[in-house]
């Protein structure tokens, strides 16, 4: 796991600062989606491969570029190694960072095979808003990060 330990220093009187965390690229949904797409070609059903196909690529270069940003305060989302703001959210508007505190639940489905990340936040709208994002990072360190700065999800599988 990416650890910023730069951010691990001493404030007067408050302690040590919590690290930020960057969980690792994980590609095994894409190359999974890709497989598929390439079983669905092998068989010569090109309905069913261009959608896995190019769904797997888009996860692909996604899993390259895009990165969770666990700061003290914060998730953001972040692009790139240099990792730059990611813009203005395109669904709902604002800043793709939402502090830990709004958080009202969060889930990883599935744990052991983590596909989707789901959480909701009332930073974005005060009666709720949820986001919905593909596990295209390590798991277990993505699953970590949430129980750490999050608290423990409500439920382990979606009901």
């Amino acid at each position: 796991m990416q650890e910023l330990t730069s951010f691990c220093i001493l404030q007067l009187g408050k302690g040590v600062k919590k690290r930020t965390i960057i969980p690792e690229p994980d590609y095994r949904i894409p190359i999974v989606l890709l497989g598929m797409s390439g079983g669905f070609v092998y068989t010569d059903n090109l309905a069913a491969a261009a959608p896995f196909g190019l769904l797997g690529l888009l996860l692909l270069v996604q899993a390259t570029r895009v990165r969770f940003v666990f700061d003290e305060n914060s998730l953001e989302v972040k692009v790139g190694d240099e990792l730059q703001d990611s813009g203005e959210n395109a669904f709902v508007g604002g800043k793709n960072r939402w502090k830990y505190s709004t958080f009202v639940n969060w889930e990883l489905w599935w744990p052991s095979f983590p596909i989707l990340v789901y959480f909701k936040e009332t930073q974005t709208k005060p009666e709720g808003q949820i986001h919905f994002f593909p596990v295209i990072f390590n798991g277990e360190q993505l699953y970590n990060a949430m129980k750490e700065r999050c608290g423990p999800s409500k439920t382990s599988v979606p009901k």
